[in-house]
């Protein structure tokens, strides 16, 4: 055999093998992106359900400040400590976000007085507005509970213009507090989220933290 034709065909022969190696590269890498898609996309689902279904079992409390100028700001705690107080003191112990949420829309003009007595009480000269609603929230945590980004329902006080930071917490179950590095989730919270949760979805909301907080702190956003 013509030595140069040997030669040839060991070129040809490598080409083809490294060729062969590429295309196999090739559509493992393609596999493993659409498997990563997937797999994105899967995970993508669950947190869209766990949201929604966490959505359905709590409500929180958002209070919007008119501006972020440091007296609007000031106003802005003021009315809500004049708001949670009136809710510490009156709202009664609930077993659901539903039967909460009944009682703040049933007590909103209440609600919304107490807030105008602290801005009253502040001789500051700003409406204050109270209802229950639908807000869109990003991603937060209470301790160690997070709460996936997504609607929920929100007693919402917009003060003003309401155009400033604001401010939110949970009122149900009882998540409201100092948002500071010595707290902790109630265990009474954190069992009523337990006993509605599934335990995949209630290990998904919940991580490692040290915190100490009792039935109505503060946390600022």
């Amino acid at each position: 055999m013509d030595r140069s034709y040997s030669t040839r065909r060991n070129i040809i022969s490598m080409a083809d093998r490294r060729a062969s190696f590429m295309i196999l590269i090739m559509a493992l890498c393609t596999a493993a992106l659409f498997t990563g898609m997937a797999y994105e996309r899967a995970g993508a689902a669950a947190q869209a359900k766990l949201q929604e279904h966490l959505a359905e079992e709590v409500l929180r409390f958002h209070v919007l400040a008119n501006s972020d100028s440091e007296e609007d700001q000031s106003l802005k705690l003021e009315v809500r400590d004049s708001v949670l107080s009136f809710l510490e003191e009156n709202m009664p112990r609930t077993d659901s976000a539903a039967e909460t949420t009944a009682w703040a829309r049933e007590h909103i003009d209440d609600i919304e007085e107490a807030g105008r007595d602290a801005v009253a009480a502040s001789g500051a000269d700003q409406t204050v507005s109270a209802a229950v609603t639908t807000c869109w929230f990003p991603d937060k945590s209470y301790g160690d509970v997070t709460f996936p980004a997504g609607n929920y329902e929100a007693l919402r006080i917009e003060i003003g213009a309401a155009k400033g930071h604001n401010w939110w917490c949970v009122l149900y179950p009882s998540l409201c507090f100092l948002d500071t590095t010595n707290a902790v989730v109630p265990e009474e919270g954190k069992q009523k989220l337990k006993n509605v949760l599934t335990e995949e979805e209630y290990a998904e909301v919940t991580a490692t933290s040290d915190f100490e907080i009792s039935w109505f702190f503060f946390g600022e956003k």
